[in-house]
């Protein structure tokens, strides 16, 4: 048994146990080498939390993040802290052609990335003739110059005088205004969409410029001279008639009006924007737990008048240097968001189904409590939609109150519905939360049996039409992934097949299968992580596994394994299709690929799943962690839709405007993936006959191992009025 938060992977052994101990030396050499990689990897775990409870590993994504903070600073007319780390972080970072990527080992730099970076140096007092400098223009002006940066970098370069505000998509603060019927509401974009939207109308309706300390136009980015150059032209080609076209016309003609001064009401629409973005602030001074809303919304509250000491203003300065920047290697990195929500609720789950015991573990019951604490309680946006159910969930991020999301729930409810029977005084708690939560999320349910992150049924595709959403993706549809995700949430939680919403899910996911067999992950890279979360949900449900849909998705991962056992795919595969499981390993997407074939107890692949755990075990750490350097974590495929589409279409890459260098997709890496994934895998494989060398049966009885087994812990509520499945294990 577990003792002082570590793992007993050997409980006393039963006759039978003995026997094939004395009878298979190798087989018990090997399951002892998984026990002892999987207590590395859980004292290290325990090692790394935070003392007030919570997990959190750095986020990385793409230098943009920190050239605009270091524009942001321009503007303010401050100095960012540790400024000098910041730009040390960009330089390192630079390929070797002169570029900036999205991605690490990308096929090709990204121009956006590259755009922002060079104009946040300059803004820094760096000579457009230091060689870094050199290099990133001759790679700029060598793919086709400013004329295919996104509305984003267009948005900055006007900030800075550059490129002129009535070139720029028109956001009217009057949107504001706009009721929830209305086709254009901000509540029919995706959270991150709206919660951007808001500042940045307000800065749109004042058009403020913020001219580089040198006053130069960054003439060298213009081949021809700067007035010679089409601001207008659009960075998507349509022809006519389209849906685009009408609205690059309506764009114009809010340009003019505006220029004009013909638009009424227009001061108090302003004055509404800056009402709703001061009290959607986050508790730690941020907005919507991610960069674009919150370095949008200090820079228009700047502008309007606000002085950098005022509360509002003083306090998201301040988020910055608390927890949203980390030093590794002698830089300063930014993080896009901070992800402590979602690490802290798998970090809990992986040490239960490791076999630690909560009620030896002093670490599980500070995150416990953590995770209880932050229960979002608030009627954020989702209940503009959403009505009739009490305000449950919890975030991705440690302040987030406005927006929780349903990946997140479910993975709480998951740790949590196994963690019940044991979690003695705090029982009530934790049965509360399950009822409320296992509520929010059944509302939370789009019409189509799939659920998305934020919001219900947030799929409009005309809303990709407008200028405005050149950028990665406007709206929320449902995915089958974070489908998978609340499926494994409640089998966890005794629903089966039998139970409506369970079998809408289940539909879902069918009809989202990709002809390879595999589905697509819209939060993680890319069809290993959809077909490592759609598997296991299914399974806990009740699914019967032996289905020829279900062995496609398995001989689909068989097929894509690495010759050294593990399991890669790359960020490229958003647009390449051949590129689908192609990649090379990883840590985390081994592990899901793992937690995919254990799911669907197949003999079949046993030999797969040994590879994976060899590769597991040879490349962990000394100090009982993973390294991964290359990103497993999605924000944004670069769609615009939210949802998968068919890159088999010849003009696919014309019409997003992006190939596989994703300059409209969002790229992260997680640092936590490398760790509990892996984590959770192993215990699973230790708790399966799949997972062991030889498919005769396991040597140590799985079910004296506490929390190993598929719904080990699992708690059934009383009195929702769900069908129900006696829990297994």
């Amino acid at each position: 048994m577990a003792r002082g938060g570590t793992l007993d992977i050997w409980p006393e052994p039963d006759r039978e146990t003995s026997r094939r101990c004395e009878t298979n030396e190798t087989k018990q050499i090997a399951d002892a080498d998984v026990a002892r990689t999987l207590q590395k990897a859980v004292d290290w775990l325990l090692a790394y939390q935070d003392p007030d409870g919570f997990w959190v590993g750095m986020v990385d994504t793409n230098s943009a993040i920190e050239a605009e903070w270091l524009l942001c600073s321009h503007i303010l007319g401050i100095v960012l802290p540790n400024e000098r780390g910041v730009v040390a972080a960009l330089l390192k970072r630079q390929r070797a052609d002169g570029s900036w990527d999205i991605y690490p080992d990308a096929s090709a730099g990204d121009i956006n990335s590259t755009v922002e970076v060079y104009a946040a140096l300059r803004a820094k007092g760096f000579s457009p003739d230091a060689p870094e400098m050199s290099r990133a223009r001759q790679w700029i002006l060598a793919h086709g110059g400013l004329g295919g940066v996104r509305v984003f970098t267009r948005y900055w370069l006007a900030l800075i005088g550059i490129w002129p505000w009535q070139a720029t998509p028109n956001l009217p603060p009057e949107i504001i205004r706009f009721p929830r019927w209305f086709p254009f509401s901000i509540y029919n974009f995706a959270q991150w969409a709206r919660a951007t939207m808001v500042p940045l109308a307000v800065i749109c309706a004042r058009r403020p410029v913020f001219p580089l300390p040198d006053g130069s136009r960054l003439q060298e980015l213009f081949p021809d001279h700067h007035a010679e150059f089409d601001f207008f032209a659009p960075p998507k080609k349509s022809s006519l008639p389209s849906r685009e076209r009408f609205f690059l016309m309506v764009d114009r003609i809010l340009h003019v009006l505006q220029t004009a001064g013909a638009i009424p009401g227009r001061e108090n629409s302003i004055k509404l924007c800056l009402e709703w973005m001061i009290r959607h602030q986050d508790a730690d001074g941020a907005w919507g737990g991610i960069q674009p809303p919150w370095i949008y919304g200090i820079i228009a509250l700047k502008n309007e008048g606000y002085a950098l000491d005022h509360p509002v203003l003083a306090k998201a300065i301040a988020a910055l240097s608390a927890h949203w920047s980390f030093e590794r290697d002698g830089v300063t990195t930014i993080q896009a968001t901070e992800s402590s929500g979602w690490d802290s609720a798998f970090c809990l789950l992986a040490l239960h189904e490791a076999g630690v015991q909560f009620e030896a573990s002093p670490q599980m019951r500070r995150a416990l409590h953590w995770i209880l604490d932050h229960e979002v309680r608030h009627r954020g946006d989702w209940s503009v939609t959403v009505t009739a159910v009490e305000p449950s969930g919890w975030a991705f991020q440690r302040a987030n109150r406005w927006y929780p999301d349903v990946d997140d729930t479910a993975v709480v409810l998951l740790v949590l519905a196994k963690l019940a029977p044991r979690t003695g005084d705090l029982q009530p708690r934790v049965r509360a939360a399950l009822e409320r939560g296992l509520a929010w999320t059944r509302a939370m349910q789009s019409r189509n049996g799939g659920w998305a992150a934020f919001d219900k049924d947030n799929d409009k595709a005309y809303i990709c039409s407008i200028p405005f959403c050149n950028f990665g993706e406007a709206l929320d549809p449902p995915s089958v992934d974070l489908t998978g995700h609340v499926l494994e949430a409640l089998g966890a939680l005794g629903l089966s097949l039998s139970d409506r919403s369970v079998a809408k899910a289940r539909a879902f996911v069918r009809s989202e299968q990709e002809a390879d067999g595999s589905w697509f992950g819209r939060w993680g890279v890319n069809h290993i992580y959809g077909t490592g979360a759609v598997l296991p949900g299914l399974q806990a449900v009740g699914e019967d596994m032996s289905q020829d849909y279900v062995w496609r998705a398995a001989s689909w991962l068989i097929s894509k394994q690495n010759a050294d056992g593990g399991w890669g795919e790359s960020c490229a595969s958003y647009m390449a299709a051949d590129l689908r499981g192609v990649g090379p390993s990883t840590a985390s997407q081994t592990a899901w690929a793992l937690l995919a074939l254990l799911a669907t107890n197949d003999h079949r692949c046993a030999q797969s799943i040994r590879g994976g755990i060899d590769y597991l075990m040879a490349t962990q750490r000394q100090d009982g962690t993973w390294d991964e350097k290359l990103y497993t974590g999605a924000g944004f495929p670069g769609y615009g839709v939210g949802a998968r589409l068919d890159l088999f279409a010849q003009d696919i890459g014309e019409r997003l405007q992006q190939g596989p260098e994703l300059s409209r997709g969002f790229m992260l890496n997680y640092n936590l993936y490398r760790h509990y994934f892996p984590m959770l895998a192993l215990s699973r494989c230790l708790a399966s006959p799949l997972g062991r060398p030889s498919t005769a049966g396991p040597m140590v009885n799985s079910a004296s191992r506490e929390g190993c087994g598929r719904g080990a812990g699992a708690v059934v509520l009383r009195g929702s009025g769900a069908a129900r499945r006696a829990p297994s294990g």
